[in-house]
């Protein structure tokens, strides 16, 4: 089995008739068993009940499929003898599943590995840059992808953003570099390689590295462990966080190809080999030869601001992005000229509107202490809206670091006691209401009153949620849409303000 497995490291090799178990049937898991089938391999695919839209294609793309519970091995999964598993990332390493192909010596590819076995469908194969982190993953992605499109590349933001790098892989207009977003449940897998073409990144990147994900990894160790894959094998330019001494740590121990650089990045002046800022000036002392005397100049905070790029994380972003991009070769007037066009995405410190001198702000995509710690570092005065799912994650720190610079704050989510407690141990002198309805349309209208009894002129009303969603949301997006619409709703008509740029805080 290993043997024929160890050959298929082309899109041109021979996949007919391998059998493979795709698990998962979510965007990534639809387009393995999709990749699969289109290789002629036997693919059966296997997901939980339910009425994914996914479900009806199977049949149509070649493949079978088996809807279960997936508590226990199925019998099918077992008929049909499995060569290979391919893994959606969302599937806990101890699931039965996994733990069956584990003891019946059956290898798990996730699908990054297949992706870069294929990777040459098209011709040529993209080179790949690498991006991980706790925060600041899809933003970077796309600075990085702006900007190599800016020097003229051909460029695909890929991975973990929404598109799949097999989706990538298989357009057929190919592309000269993937800038590819990597989740720790994507990256655990990966460390798990065991065949002869190793997934070898151009550059790689780990933003930050804070506690999440704890109730799928098993320890914050595993996590950082996961986080540290991202630089495995990688043969230019290794960026690391000077403020994050956890990702100095994993590159340090990182095993990478012989001349690859450490090229860290933080908010104050820079060394050699590194990004940061100067009097103002965004520079670059790493992609120059004259780096420990010179340095060349990015952009400037000003036009930061003036792109709604100056709230301290997503400049730290910026950075992170250009070094990536000046690794690739993009000059600094290519990389200052798409910072001036790019603009955040939605549900990223997203202003709604501004009303009687107080500020709305929708920045549901913080869904875990770190970014939520980064929005409210934005602004001097808060009303907090905030709760969820916690993935295991205690809130404590985040409410003892802010809670002098709040004015008040409002609970949501359905497990709300951990975050009261939280702010009785850490903040009791902040006043706290608590929303307490159950029906999804119910929960903004709610927050967004309580919070108007709160505010005051000059203060920003933030929703920075430091949980997941999933308790009362289809996903983030829901939760910040349904906040615009609540704040939109309750001011209609009233509004001086709607500012299309971001906050410069």
């Amino acid at each position: 089995m290993t043997d024929r497995l160890n050959t298929l490291t082309s899109w041109h090799a021979d996949w007919t008739g391998l059998r493979v178990a795709v698990l998962g049937l979510g965007v990534t898991g639809f387009a393995a068993a999709d990749t699969l089938a289109e290789l002629g391999a036997d693919v059966l695919v296997l997901a939980p009940v339910g009425t994914d839209e996914r479900a009806g294609l199977v049949d149509v793309i070649g493949a079978r499929l088996v809807q279960t519970d997936l508590t226990e091995v199925p019998n099918e999964l077992e008929a049909h003898r499995p060569e290979v598993v391919i893994v959606s990332p969302g599937f806990h390493p101890d699931h039965p599943l996994l733990e069956w192909a584990g003891a019946s010596g059956i290898p798990v590819w996730g699908d990054i590995e297949l992706a870069w076995r294929v990777r040459d469908k098209v011709g040529t194969p993209a080179e790949w840059l690498l991006v991980t982190g706790t925060n600041g993953k899809t933003t970077t992605v796309q600075l990085a992808a702006a900007m190599l499109a800016q020097a003229g590349l051909r460029v695909a933001p890929c991975g973990n953003i929404g598109v799949p790098v097999l989706d990538a892989v298989r357009d057929p207009q190919g592309f000269d570099v993937f800038v590819v977003e990597l989740s720790s449940y994507q990256l655990h897998y990966l460390a798990g390689q065991a065949g002869p073409d190793f997934v070898t990144p151009y550059s790689s990147a780990c933003l930050n590295i804070a506690m999440d994900h704890i109730d799928w990894h098993g320890s914050f160790e595993a996590y950082v462990a996961a986080k540290g894959h991202v630089y495995d094998r990688t043969r230019v330019a290794c960026v690391y966080n000077k403020s994050d001494r956890r990702t100095e740590a994993l590159v340090r121990e990182a095993e990478v190809e012989e001349g690859a650089r450490a090229i860290g990045f933080d908010l104050g002046v820079p060394g050699p080999s590194d990004f940061g800022i100067v009097d103002g000036i965004v520079v670059d002392r790493a992609f120059l030869e004259e780096r420990f005397s010179s340095a060349l100049e990015i952009t400037t905070v000003d036009d930061l601001a003036a792109a709604g790029l100056a709230a301290p994380h997503i400049v730290q972003n910026v950075l992170a992005a250009s070094a990536l991009a000046r690794s690739f070769g993009v000059t600094p007037a290519q990389v200052r000229e798409a910072l001036i066009n790019f603009r955040l995405d939605a549900h990223r410190i997203q202003p709604v509107l501004t009303s009687g001198e107080i500020s709305w702000v929708n920045d549901s995509k913080a869904t875990n202490p770190h970014a939520a710690e980064a929005s409210l570092g934005a602004y001097p005065s808060v009303v907090w809206i905030l709760g969820g799912l916690l993935k295991g994650v205690d809130v404590s720190d985040l409410v003892a670091r802010h809670s002098d610079r709040l004015r008040g704050a409002v609970i949501i989510g359905k497990d709300r006691s951990a975050v009261l407690g939280a702010f009785e141990r850490h903040a009791p002198h902040v006043p706290l209401l608590e929303v307490d309805a159950d029906n999804t349309e119910d929960v903004m209208p709610r927050a967004v009153e309580l919070a108007s009894e709160l505010a005051v002129a000059g203060d920003v009303v933030l929703l920075a949620p430091a949980a997941a969603s999933m308790d009362q949301f289809t996903d983030y997006a829901e939760r910040g849409r349904l906040f615009a619409d609540a704040v939109r709703q309750r001011w209609e008509g009233e509004a001086d303000d709607r500012p299309t740029n971001r906050p410069s805080a």
